[in-house]
């Protein structure tokens, strides 16, 4: 049994847009909704947490929140500029339904954060609420 270091979602979500998606602290604040300055505490706390992970073994965890999954993804062609929808768990499109270019990308309007994870609240971006 290895110790745990928990993550927060708040926290898992700031590591995504800051490390992953390399955004600015300013943009990754502003797409989870929180000042600059809330978002540089949230993910100065998660690399701290991954870092303990990493170097001392432990199990990462993450957990926390109450929030909703939206039940389609959608997508678009850049090339075409048509818009599809997909059921979340059943892959990503390979190519555009429509004109089979494979210049395609999630649609602008998945790239939101809900606000809340970690903290509770559960709002998320579509303003529902649902316990998991």
């Amino acid at each position: 049994m290895l110790e745990e270091v928990i993550l927060n979602v708040d926290e898992f979500e700031a590591i995504r847009l800051a490390d992953l998606e390399g955004l600015y602290q300013e943009q990754a604040a502003e797409k989870m909704k929180v000042s600059r300055p809330t978002f540089g505490r949230i993910i100065d706390s998660a690399h701290k947490k991954v870092a303990e992970a990493l170097v001392k073994g432990k199990a990462l965890k993450i957990e926390g929140g109450e929030f909703e999954m939206a039940a389609m993804r959608k997508f678009k062609c850049y090339d075409c500029q048509h818009s599809w929808e997909l059921p979340y768990g059943t892959g990503r499109s390979e190519n555009c339904p429509s004109c089979k270019s494979g210049n395609i990308h999630s649609a602008q309007e998945n790239r939101g954060y809900a606000r809340g994870f970690g903290r509770g609240q559960g709002t998320c971006c579509r303003g529902t609420q649902q316990k998991q």
